[in-house]
């Protein structure tokens, strides 16, 4: 007898899609306060002022998004008129968005003035998704802001259903207006005598698709929970989540760090689990009255080192600008593990314990956390031939792979010098032949005498950027590089700049370098 396997049960996707229809008023009058009398936002159409939106007694009154500041004011003289500020709207909806990843990591905007959050598996903290919902709803309401929401299988149909102010199965109410096209397509369907969706449920889906196009088949099947699609959350969930709630929220800050550490530790088991390591770490404290902290830890190797996160975090937080404040207390703390990498199991030590990683990886680590990841950078040898372009400084923590570096065969002198000057400094230069080796040169008021030399290597600008008259450093003019060596034992990287005739009649030098 074969026992089947047992299998998880499948997430049930559930969206609950919010719409804030006075976003552009509420965030008016939120900056400075609440008019007197109506008011509208507007701006400049086709030569004319035109309202985008309007406070509510303003809608009350008739006046609405399209009708002409001009023929607004006929009807209601006293009306104020404000310019429409869309890009701060959409900065608003961003911060409502984040203030909404403490009911799941899955927030979306669907702009200009809705929110899309994946809630499946996240009802289960409150008493049901209509607890949810309505715990977003009051929140929103305390902040001052109105909101409309919609639970659905897809995010479409919630969308469609909060627009509209209906719930969940009200679909074949809404209007054709509800499906996403263009309004020819809209008064087509009207004319064909189509109204409302329940209307286009009873068509073939062959007769819409060859009228009016496959797009309108597909987008009625997604408002209908046909057809699913994917939402774009405004961060990346990372692949390990683990969080803590509080009935009663922390209001200390070690008690905070301490559950991050143990969320940390959490997360460990369930990386070395997969053999991996966490090189991103994201937190988030969500305070009593909305407000979130984050925080945000990289390593310079993979690790599962609590003892290492923990200093990692000391030091995040000991860089921050402006100390974490619990005020009235955090509710939820999330930690997440945005990259990860492969770690291989550690052989232990012969008195016991795990063997730690190397001193250098946690100096690494530390140093990029307190004084920011772009300024702890190491060299990494770029595919170029070009001098100035031979390495690339990179944030160690973004550095790839070590590639070899290129070394001089045993017994020869380095091809490169260890010290290069930018830009390359000017030196007088007297040579037995015009396009011959240095036999003196003078620099920063010395005279050396050349004993011995190496050259020249010649190197050239590409020929696909080449402009003749191009100064030194810039990749114009062709270059002979030579080794020299003077009567001292010092040893200099020098280059002539052009060529005698070709590019440049009375080619000047320089030193590009020095030898150890």
């Amino acid at each position: 007898m074969t026992i089947p396997a047992s299998k998880e049960p499948e997430r049930v996707r559930r969206t609950l899609a919010l719409f804030l229809p006075y976003l552009p008023s509420e965030r008016l009058i939120r900056t400075y306060g609440q008019p007197e009398t109506p008011f509208v936002l507007t701006e400049k159409q086709r030569g004319a002022m035109v309202i985008v939106a309007a406070d509510r007694q303003a809608l009350s009154l008739g006046l609405g998004p399209g009708m002409k500041l001009a023929d607004a004011r006929a009807r209601v003289p006293e009306l104020l008129a404000f310019d429409h500020d869309p890009l701060g709207d959409a900065a608003l909806l961003g911060r409502l968005a984040e203030a909404c990843e403490r009911y799941t990591p899955m927030v979306a905007i669907d702009p200009p003035y809705a929110l899309i959050l994946d809630i499946g598996g996240a009802a289960h903290f409150f008493e049901s998704e209509e607890a949810l919902a309505q715990d977003v709803e009051d929140r929103l309401d305390e902040a001052g802001y109105r909101a409309l929401w919609a639970l659905a299988g897809t995010p479409d149909a919630a969308l469609a259903l909060a627009r509209h102010g209906l719930k969940e199965g009200a679909e074949e109410q809404l209007p054709v207006s509800a499906v996403d096209m263009d309004d020819k397509t809209h008064q087509a369907l009207e004319r064909a005598g189509l109204y409302h969706i329940g209307d286009l449920a009873e068509r073939p889906r062959p007769g819409l698709a060859a009228r009016f196009g496959m797009e309108l088949t597909l987008r009625l099947d997604r408002l209908l929970g046909v057809e699913d699609r994917p939402i774009d959350p405004i961060r990346a969930v990372g692949n390990i989540l683990t969080e803590r709630r509080f009935p009663e929220p922390l209001t200390h800050i070690d008690a905070a760090l301490s559950c991050l550490e143990e969320l940390f530790v959490e997360a460990s088991v369930r990386l070395e689990e997969r053999g991996q390591g966490a090189r991103m770490i994201r937190m988030m404290l969500f305070r009593c009255d909305g407000d979130v902290a984050r925080l945000g830890v990289e390593t310079g190797a993979p690790t599962r080192d609590a003892a290492l996160f923990k200093r990692l975090l000391r030091e995040r937080i000991g860089a921050l600008n402006d100390e974490l404040n619990p005020g009235f207390g955090y509710d939820l703390i999330r930690l997440s593990i945005v990259a990860a990498e492969s770690l291989a199991s550690r052989q232990l030590h012969l008195e016991g314990g795990e063997d730690q990683q190397g001193d250098q990886t946690a100096l690494v680590s530390q140093l990029s956390t307190r004084l920011g990841r772009e300024r702890v950078t190491c060299f990494q040898p770029a595919d170029s031939h070009i001098p100035e372009q031979g390495l690339l400084a990179l944030p160690i923590l973004d550095a790839p792979a070590p590639i070899p570096w290129a070394f001089s065969p045993p017994g020869n002198p380095p091809m490169r010098p260890l010290h290069l000057f930018d830009p390359p400094q000017h030196v007088q230069v007297i040579a037995e032949v015009p396009d011959g080796p240095p036999h003196r040169f003078t620099w920063r008021r010395k005279t050396h005498r050349v004993i011995r030399y190496e050259g020249p290597e010649r190197i050239a600008s590409e020929w696909w950027t080449r402009k003749d008259g191009q100064e030194v450093g810039k990749g114009g003019l062709t270059r002979d590089y030579y080794r020299v060596e003077d009567v001292n034992g010092r040893r200099y990287w020098m280059f002539r700049h052009g060529l005698y005739g070709d590019e440049k009649a009375n080619p000047d030098w320089y030193i590009h370098g020095l030898f150890a």
